[in-house]
């Protein structure tokens, strides 16, 4: 059913037939407005009004920018795609579970490395005062949710379970705090998808760990041991699975609110640069696996854990063939290819689509 939806969906179709239940889904993520967060639930929101997903909400977390930041441009993106009606923002965890600045001056001190990925930790926490405006202004009407993200996903996985699929495409934070604090909802998330981690390649934020682990890796490590069925989009196939001027040109001569974002944004600014550029689009990766596995050519079934030792190697992750000495690890699917041409179909599919999305009919 999965590989059928994911084709309808390159293929333009409207809505998804009656037969096929619309996966319900929370997004949790570290959001930015022309990043690959935010490219995220540009194609969610299309997905949702096309009836291929149940878009349940957006929960915000401490990572690429902290969390004031990043609730204020959520908030002005789903009002900007039309979905703030049916589409909550709940803002959650504005810090690690153990991971913060004064550890991360720590590590550049011990350790030297040199930070390849910024994150929130390289700039101070904002006051209201200091937020930065998306290009097209702040949200004008929209406003959090009174929920906390944690409860927020707690409730739901409660209202429906073995329906909800958690895209966790920031620090797991928020959702190691939701099964310790309601261990009874394990059992009850169907599947949870990551970008995160490397594990035959470099770290993109220490030589060693790759940035989502890498602000929590306590979290990270939490959840993965959790008997869930899971699967990690890691830098190893992010890092081959990369978009190219072609495919970005074809998204900006579709005009519209989603161009206008990208016309002054890194991307531009790469391929401006150097026409044979090619960049990352982490996040869209573990939206397309979540809609059909089928887009990964090579997938490794792996014990995987997490290092939160704190040393050069903190937020590791490893991948296991064999099982270890200890039972706590998972088997988790670590996706190592992709079928690159039939997910940037896709992407630019959905990118160009026009916004505000108007309800399905």
């Amino acid at each position: 059913m999965q590989r059928w939806i994911a084709a309808a969906v390159t293929a333009g179709v409207l809505a998804a037939t009656p037969a096929m239940a619309a996966e319900k889904v929370i997004i949790d993520t570290d959001f930015s407005t022309a990043g690959d967060d935010g490219q995220v639930l540009i194609m969610a929101a299309q997905l949702d009004r096309q009836g291929v997903i149940d878009l349940k909400g957006v929960t915000v977390v401490t990572g690429n920018n902290w969390l004031k930041q990043e609730v204020a441009d959520a908030l002005r993106a789903v009002e900007r795609l039309g979905i703030a009606d049916k589409v909550g923002i709940y803002a959650g965890a504005s810090l690690p579970l153990v991971h913060d600045p004064r550890s991360f001056e720590s590590e550049r001190t011990l350790f030297g490395f040199g930070e390849s990925y910024k994150t929130a930790f390289h700039r101070p926490q904002p006051a209201d005062a200091d937020l930065v405006a998306p290009p097209d202004g702040f949200a004008k009407t929209t406003k959090p949710r009174d929920a906390h993200a944690v409860d927020f996903i707690v409730d739901t996985v409660k209202a429906n379970p073995h329906e909800v699929s958690l895209l966790v495409i920031g620090p797991a934070t928020n959702i190691a705090l939701a099964v310790r604090k309601n261990p009874e909802i394990v059992p009850l998330i169907k599947k949870i998808v990551y970008m995160a981690g490397a594990f035959d390649v470099r770290g993109n934020t220490t030589p060693a760990a790759e940035m989502n682990v890498w602000i929590d890796p306590e979290a990270a490590r939490i959840v993965m041991r959790e008997p869930i069925d899971q699967a990690i989009i890691p830098l190893d196939v992010t890092d081959i699975t990369q978009l190219g001027k072609a495919d970005f040109d074809r998204i900006m001569a579709a005009g519209g609110p989603i161009p206008a974002l990208f016309k002054d944004s890194w991307m531009a600014k790469a391929f401006a640069k150097d026409a044979k550029a090619t960049v990352n689009v982490f996040d869209t990766l573990a939206l397309a696996y979540l809609l059909d596995p089928g887009y990964a050519t090579k997938v490794e079934d792996l014990f995987v854990d997490v290092d939160i030792a704190f040393g050069p190697g903190y937020g590791r992750t490893y991948g296991y063939w064999q099982e270890q000495p200890t039972r706590l690890l998972q088997k988790i699917k670590v996706v190592k290819q992709f079928d690159n041409r039939r997910f940037f179909d896709l992407y630019v599919d959905l990118m160009t689509r026009p916004v505000p999305i108007k309800p399905a009919t």
